[in-house]
């Protein structure tokens, strides 16, 4: 197995970064871990960038069934780190090891999903549309579609998600799968198990045969280093995971290019969930239960954490208010992701309280220590909620918010000014929700994913998922980022016109 050294692959080997050192923590220790990691420098950035452009037409070259076996190395590979991955895993993140173990599944199960697809060709959305030489007036062509690889990507790793979303997380399986040559940039919150995996990703490209250069690694804490890969002039495509903040610099930078490329940043939502009536009345109380867990799941580190709630004011919502805050106190608190994480939802807590005309449901008690996150429950009306557009945000973590309204006509006002969402949910009986079908439509307007009388905390590897939604939610509310059909966003459509048979494409003959 590979050990942790601390080190990046530029495209000729590994090697120790030369820019600053940073360190792994332990958020849940408070301690820094061993060994001592370094920037990339902006001439390894050019090094890794220009080795994979450099391997890509090689790589491009490859059959969908070699590329298929090594999405399948890989998730063995991944596999075989075993306990020692886990450990590592949950020592930078605090994560649970069941939750790693779960996710380490996924992973390595969106690899093999992959790999099944490309082998069919149907990621390639081959269209023949044959010539007509007799029509008039004019004879039609005959023209043939498929799609090919854009490129050389970038695909940056994301904070939450130590496995599914990183070195050879969905982006990187999507990107590979499509044939594109791959620079990982590792996110400084888990190097260590990032290193672990880029190394299995290496050693499979080796084992196979396949150009080594296809999948290049860097690691950084500086946002210098995600710039400096952004900017070359090389790169065709950025996959991303995280904030808002920092997926609307990587999206600025690329379109500022000379040539832009596009940027597929998956930046975070409050997910709004609306409570009808004939939910609460009979179940209040089990509602709030299942809505505490979803909203503290991860310590609410999720992009699809349920941060937003919705209900018409009434007793029916009072009693589900009540279980709600009394629900989330009887949880304990939980170990966030960062320092850096933490601080922030405390600002976002203290931000809250301050507005005139919200408050605090559920009681305030000490955090323990700088890592540590209180599971919160605020209130306020619709009035409030449509004069403080900091309640429309994000809060990264443990919390959510009620927002009631006086009827009807008041709580589709206040979901008409909330921005692009990731998902959104319904709560009721469908004999209440066909008697008012504006509101449907609203969130159909709002989000990529409608989750009816569930939570959103959960996402489906599956075709038919939709991780994505309009802006700010994501960059392009047309594709996903989770399912088989990621791979999309890595293919661009060409069309061959008249060509004779032997020399088109081999999937486009006959």
């Amino acid at each position: 197995m590979s050990a942790i050294r601390g080190e990046i692959s530029c495209g000729d080997g590994w090697e120790a970064g030369a820019a600053a050192p940073f360190r792994a923590y332990d958020p849940a220790q408070e301690r820094e871990l061993e060994p001592l990691f370094r920037d990339a420098s902006d001439a390894q950035v050019e090094r890794a960038v220009r080795a994979a452009a450099q391997a890509f037409p090689a790589f491009r070259a490859t059959s969908a069934e070699q590329r298929a076996a090594l999405l399948e190395r890989v998730a063995s590979g991944v596999e075989a780190l075993g306990a020692a991955l886990l450990e590592r895993a949950h020592a930078e993140t605090a994560l649970p090891l069941a939750r790693l173990e779960s996710e380490r599944g996924r992973t390595c199960g969106q690899l093999r999903m992959f790999a099944k697809l490309i082998r069919t060709g149907a990621h390639l959305g081959v269209v023949r549309d044959p010539a007509d030489p007799e029509r008039k007036p004019l004879p039609k062509p005959d023209l043939r579609r498929r799609k090919i690889p854009l490129g050389p990507v970038a695909v940056f790793g994301a904070s939450n998600f130590p496995l599914a979303f990183s070195a050879v997380g969905g982006d990187t399986a999507a990107a590979l799968a499509a044939g594109c040559a791959v620079i990982v940039k590792a996110h400084p919150a888990h190097p260590g198990t990032s290193e672990l995996v880029a190394r299995v990703l290496a050693e499979a490209l080796h084992e196979l045969g396949l150009p080594a250069q296809a999948a290049t690694f860097v690691q950084g804490a500086s946002n210098e280093v995600g710039a400096a890969l952004v900017r070359h002039p090389l790169l065709r495509a950025v996959a991303f995971t995280g904030s808002l903040r920092g997926g609307r610099a990587l999206f600025d930078l690329a379109c500022a290019r000379p040539h832009p490329i596009p940027v597929y940043a998956e930046m975070g939502s409050t997910n709004p969930t609306v409570f009808l009536e004939s939910a609460l009345m009979p179940r209040a109380e089990a509602i709030a239960r299942d809505l505490a867990g979803s909203v503290t799941l991860g310590c609410g580190q999720f992009c699809t954490n349920p941060g937003l709630l919705f209900a018409i004011a009434g007793a029916s919502t009072e009693r589900f208010a009540q279980a709600l805050a009394a629900a989330l106190e009887a949880l304990p608190n939980g170990t966030m992701l960062t320092r850096g994480i933490a601080q922030s939802y405390r600002e976002g807590l203290a931000r809250w309280s301050k507005l005139a005309g919200v408050r605090r449901a559920t009681a305030e008690r000490a955090a323990e220590s700088a890592c540590r996150a209180v599971p919160a429950l605020f209130r306020c009306e619709v009035a409030t909620f449509a004069r403080e557009p900091a309640l429309q945000e994000e809060l990264f973590g443990p919390a959510t918010l009620l927002v009631t309204a006086r009827d009807r006509a008041e709580l589709l006002q206040a979901l008409a000014l909330l921005p692009g969402q990731l998902t959104a949910g319904i709560h009721g009986e469908a004999s209440e929700l066909r008697a008012w079908p504006e509101l449907l439509a609203t969130l159909e307007d709002k989000a990529g994913r409608l989750v009816w009388n569930g939570y959103p905390t959960g996402v489906e590897v599956s075709p038919a998922m939709l991780h994505g939604g309009p802006y700010p939610a994501t960059t392009d509310s047309r594709v996903s980022s989770v399912g088989p059909s990621s791979i999309e966003r890595f293919l661009r459509p060409v069309a061959y016109q008249s060509f004779p048979s032997e020399l088109l494409p081999e999937e486009l003959r006959g």
